[in-house]
């Protein structure tokens, strides 16, 4: 079949906030939409890989893949929207000097630099948001309010949301896979500290995006056991 001028290769780029929306597909789904409507007639979708992250993260594992396989492959980014790359304006810049092409469905006539603006905008308004609720917490904390629930003090619910935690970690899909890496890895007679630094090199990180330490990577192993 004999493709338009112009026809790309795309390999789609997903992220969902909080497990609950990726199981539901809440939220993924209208991603899916966005991006099936963009290339109509432009091209196809030859990848697509999918994070459950905050979009504070910058080391998401799914997002790193996505580019590596552009990279591998020439194809294309794409993802719905602005805000499901990224809020943090360095790594917009970080990405556009990878030399990996990337674009939003939502405004595909965008460039680097509006775009560039764009995202800072968006992380002006997360700080300026962050900022304003500390300030009002430190104005109730000196009008005599205790912040916080005393009922979540408690040996019960602490014990709760430490299940809570655990179930959280435990459905992760990047845990999952690193802790069956480092499962073979001490099987084989790794130590902690190796291990962890395998997991590093290979690109896996923690669930909130850090690098595993030996203290980390036994926590990991218990957790599947």
């Amino acid at each position: 079949m004999e493709h338009p001028f112009g026809y790309k290769h795309y390999v789609a780029y997903y992220r969902v906030s909080t497990q609950r929306q990726g199981a539901s597909g809440l939220g993924l789904s209208a991603q899916r939409t966005s991006v099936s409507s963009f290339i109509y007639n432009r091209g196809e979708i030859v990848a697509e890989f999918t994070d459950i992250e905050s979009g504070k993260q910058n080391n998401r594992p799914e997002l790193l893949k996505a580019i590596a396989h552009c990279k591998q492959q020439g194809g294309v980014l794409l993802i719905a929207k602005l805000d499901r790359l990224t809020r943090n304006v360095a790594f917009i810049f970080t990405l556009r000097d990878s030399g990996v092409e990337f674009v939003c469905a939502d405004m595909p006539e965008a460039n680097t630099l509006t775009i560039g603006v764009m995202a800072t905008m968006a992380q002006h308004e997360r700080e300026v948001i962050g900022d304003r609720t500390r300030k009002a917490l430190a104005e109730k904390k000196r009008a005599g309010f205790v912040l916080g629930k005393p009922e979540n003090l408690t040996a019960e619910a602490t014990q709760k949301g430490l299940v809570i935690r655990q179930q959280n970690a435990r459905a992760h899909e990047n845990n999952r896979r690193a802790a069956a890496y480092a499962r073979s890895l001490r099987g084989a007679g790794e130590n902690w500290s190796d291990i962890a630094a395998t997991l590093n090199e290979h690109g896996f990180r923690t669930r909130r995006g850090k690098l595993f330490q030996a203290v980390q990577v036994q926590r990991l192993i218990a957790l599947f056991n």
